[in-house]
């Protein structure tokens, strides 16, 4: 399996790569495979400002919900 090189992870299981001076983040495989069926996604609206370690979105699954935390500090541009 390969892993991709440029990403930096957080230890609540969430990713970010940073280019260009923009970051882009997710939840990693291994939360998304112990979520199991996700059945709902709530991302921040675009305009918001996150901060490191703070609550960024929230992500349903038929097992629970789960919050998703931002990995760095910064305003949202797109969801």
């Amino acid at each position: 399996m390969n892993f991709p090189t440029d990403l930096k992870y957080t230890k609540t299981d969430e990713w970010i790569r940073v280019k260009d001076g923009k970051g882009e983040a997710g939840l990693t495989d291994y939360a998304q495979d112990h979520l199991s069926d996700i059945v709902y996604v709530e991302l921040p609206e675009p305009g918001r400002k996150l901060g490191k370690d703070g609550d960024a979105a929230v992500v349903e699954s038929v097992k629970a919900a789960s919050d998703v935390y931002a990995p760095l500090t910064g305003e949202v541009t797109e969801s």
